[in-house]
C-alpha cells in the first residue's frame, strides 16, 4: 500500500500503518516529503533550504574529511555574528570532478540565505537550495568509497528502469558520527529529478 509521508524538521509528521512505528532523533534532520515508492527507489519532495557548503580536493573519503572541520568551524561560531548554529543531518557530499568534491551542512530551518552569518574562513560558501525532487535509496554500513559508488551506479540503474528523467549529479547524505557501529550508520544515495508524472 503507497503512503504518502512527511518528514519534518524537529520533529516528523508521518501517516503510516498503525504497526510501522517510528522514533524521533533529537538532531533535526532535513525535511522532505515521500511521494512513492518505485522498486527500491523513494521518490521524494524537498523544499527550499540553505547549504553552508566547501569544495575539496582529493578522493572521496579525504575530501569528505577535510571538509567537515571549516563547516563544524562555522557552526561553532567562527562566522562574522560568532553565532553558533545547531548541527543537523545529514552531512551531503557531490562529486564536482573527478577529484573534486562538494562537502555541505544543512542549515536549521529557522534560517533563511538572509539571516545566516557570513563566514569567516576563505573557502565556506552559503548556497541556496530551491524545492526539488528527488530519487534515493537508503542503505547502512561504514564509508567508503567503493560502497558509495557501488550504490550509485545502483541507483542510476534503478532511476532508468523507472523511466525517471535525472538532473545534475548524484550525491550521498550521511547521517551518523564517525563512532556508530556501521551496521547502524543511516546513509542514503540520491539526485534530482524531474518531477514525476502523476500515476507514474
Amino acid at each position: 500500500m503507497a503512503c504518502r509521508q512527511t518528514n519534518q524538521r524537529s520533529k516528523q509528521t508521518l501517516i503510516l500503518p498503525a504497526n510501522r512505528p517510528y522514533t524521533q532523533s533529537v538532531t533535526e534532520k532535513l525535511p522532505y516529503t515521500l511521494v512513492s515508492t518505485q522498486g527500491e527507489i523513494e521518490i521524494r519532495h524537498y523544499p527550499a533550504y540553505v547549504l553552508v557548503q566547501v569544495k575539496e580536493g582529493g578522493d572521496f573519503e579525504s575530501a569528505g574529511s577535510r571538509g567537515f572541520r571549516p563547516l563544524f568551524n562555522y557552526i561553532a561560531g567562527f562566522n562574522a555574528n560568532s553565532q553558533k548554529i545547531a548541527m543537523t543531518a545529514p552531512v551531503l557530499q557531490e562529486p564536482l570532478a573527478e577529484s573534486t568534491h562538494a562537502v555541505s551542512f544543512v542549515m536549521p530551518a529557522d534560517f533563511t540565505l538572509e539571516s545566516l552569518p557570513a563566514p569567516s574562513q576563505l573557502g565556506v560558501t552559503i548556497v541556496p537550495v530551491a524545492e526539488h525532487f528527488a530519487a534515493a535509496i537508503k542503505f547502512s554500513g561504514s564509508w567508503n568509497s567503493q560502497r558509495f559508488e557501488d550504490k550509485g551506479k545502483e541507483l542510476l540503474a534503478a532511476v532508468k528502469n523507472a523511466g525517471l528523467e535525472t538532473i545534475g549529479s548524484i550525491y550521498w547524505a550521511r547521517f551518523d558520527p564517525p563512532f556508530k557501529p556501521g551496521f547502524m550508520k543511516h546513509n542514503e544515495v540520491l539526485i534530482k529529478i524531474k518531477e514525476p508524472i502523476k500515476g507514474s
